[in-house]
């Protein structure tokens, strides 16, 4: 791999700066399900549909500016979880990056959930075997698995967009990196 346009990463410590590090053009963006997850770690069961549903207003804006208006109204209208307003914040640089995507690239670019749920299947037919005779044998597991996963596979919904989204915004990397279109 020669470059990397964006990566949607987890809250994983160092993550971001390892992908920085090797590739510095990269816009690194946290996966707004994961930061959501984050939040109710600090919300009772009482609170938590609320509260879910006063955070879509801030993913969801238009903006990065109408974001941070709507973090802001957040943080008013629940300072008992003043936690959750210090993690958006402190996040705030990782979060904000995809408001500069035109929406139907959102939905494409704001979650890890389809590598996780590929990496849940992975683990899960390993898990179930315990040992294997040879690395060999691993190897053609885990390749029967995802040929069964990805024979399941859906078009992702507005891809299409993305690629030409990206096609205007970096095409220049992408005749840079060789890539032939």
């Amino acid at each position: 791999m020669r470059d990397i346009y964006l990566v949607c990463v987890d809250g994983l410590k160092g993550f971001p700066q390892a992908i920085e590090s090797i590739y510095p053009k990269a816009q690194v963006q946290l996966c707004i399900v994961h930061m959501v997850r984050a939040s109710l770690n600090y919300v009772t069961w009482q609170d938590r549909k609320k509260v879910v549903a006063d955070l879509k207003p801030i993913y969801r804006a238009v903006t990065a500016d109408e974001a941070e208006r709507q973090l802001s109204e957040f943080e008013s209208k629940w300072p008992k979880y003043p936690a959750i307003s210090r993690l958006w914040r402190e996040q705030w640089e990782r979060v904000i990056p995809f408001f500069a995507f035109p929406e139907e690239v959102r939905k494409v670019v704001y979650t890890t959930n389809a590598v996780e749920s590929l990496h849940m299947s992975l683990r899960k037919i390993i898990k179930t075997r315990g040992s294997f005779p040879s690395e060999e044998a691993a190897f053609k597991l885990l390749y029967l698995a995802l040929a069964k996963v990805v024979a399941k596979w859906e078009t992702i919904q507005h891809w299409k967009q993305m690629l030409n989204y990206l096609d205007t915004v970096c095409s220049d990397r992408i005749r840079e990196a060789g890539i032939r279109q």
